[in-house]
């Protein structure tokens, strides 16, 4: 038999391993019942981008093709808000548009819009890029009484605040960089009034669009900074058309777009699988 004094100090080690035990049980329980919360920020790609910001505004740097891209994408965003004959249409025709550029970047998109008379607020993860935008806008003498407004955060925090609250969200060339599609569909159409636009440009999963989107683009011809797109993280016309159609939202249209690097010039195509547009509307509940 044991003396009584050993026997005390091995129920008291039982004990105290058995309260060890059960305070790593419950440890183990809270943490199996923390929820990661959800993002569509990619850290990478926001700081790849954040590294072009000094060359943004540069139409013949790193950023030229986005530069150029101006000249089909604007007018597809004017024309999806506002329907009129040639002789009625005016200089401002977004006049009264209030607009969310969704990854805005340096703002060249914004400032587009900005230019036709649309209300237009730009967000973006990379807070270098914000400020880039927020300082050209000062620039530009037509934009003097109506600048666009920027804000360095995330379009589901955006969203939060300012739900069913837009005529249009633009995300152009942006889904093709963010964490989860999804949630980034979802927290655009969040923010858009019900009858409200939703305006989407990114390259094809194809063997096209990697070839000249990354291959040409980036690795040949230098017109990207290379490294920018991944072509794992490309999406589809139907892709994003099934996320829209979850998300009370119905495609009013689809097309294609073609991209020249060696004349950096763009042009609509009836073929989706280099770069697609889509524009969707927002249903009433």
């Amino acid at each position: 038999m044991y003396p009584l004094s050993q026997t005390l100090v091995t129920i008291k080690s039982i004990s105290h391993l058995n309260k060890t035990i059960s305070r790593g049980i419950k440890i183990a329980q809270i943490s199996n019942n923390v929820t990661v919360a959800k993002t569509t920020i990619d850290a990478s790609h926001v700081e790849k981008h954040s590294q072009q910001a000094q060359g943004w505004w540069d139409p013949n740097g790193p950023m030229k093709a986005l530069h150029s891209y101006n000249l089909i994408r604007v007018p597809f965003i004017r024309d999806g808000l506002v329907s009129c004959s040639l002789d009625k249409r005016t200089t401002l025709p977004l006049t009264n548009k209030v607009i969310l550029d969704v990854g805005c970047g340096g703002g060249i998109v914004s400032e587009g819009i900005a230019r036709l008379g649309a209300k237009v607020t730009g967000i973006d993860a990379s807070k270098e890029l914000v400020e880039i935008a927020k300082e050209h806008c000062t620039i530009d003498s037509r934009l003097e009484n109506n600048r666009p407004t920027y804000h360095c955060t995330t379009v589901e925090e955006h969203a939060q605040h300012f739900t069913d609250y837009y005529d249009a969200v633009v995300a152009s060339e942006v889904i093709e960089h963010v964490a989860d599609k999804e949630l980034f569909i979802q927290s655009c159409v969040k923010a858009l009034k019900p009858g409200g636009r939703i305006f989407i440009t990114t390259p094809n999963r194809s063997r096209l669009s990697e070839l000249v989107t990354i291959c040409l683009s980036e690795h040949i011809f230098n017109i990207v900074p290379r490294g920018t797109h991944e072509y794992d993280k490309f999406t589809t016309p139907n892709e994003v058309s099934f996320l829209l159609d979850r998300n009370n939202c119905h495609v009013q249209l689809i097309h294609g777009i073609m991209y020249y690097p060696i004349i950096n010039k763009w042009a609509w195509t009836s073929s989706t699988q280099l770069i697609f547009a889509l524009q969707a509307v927002k249903l009433a509940e």
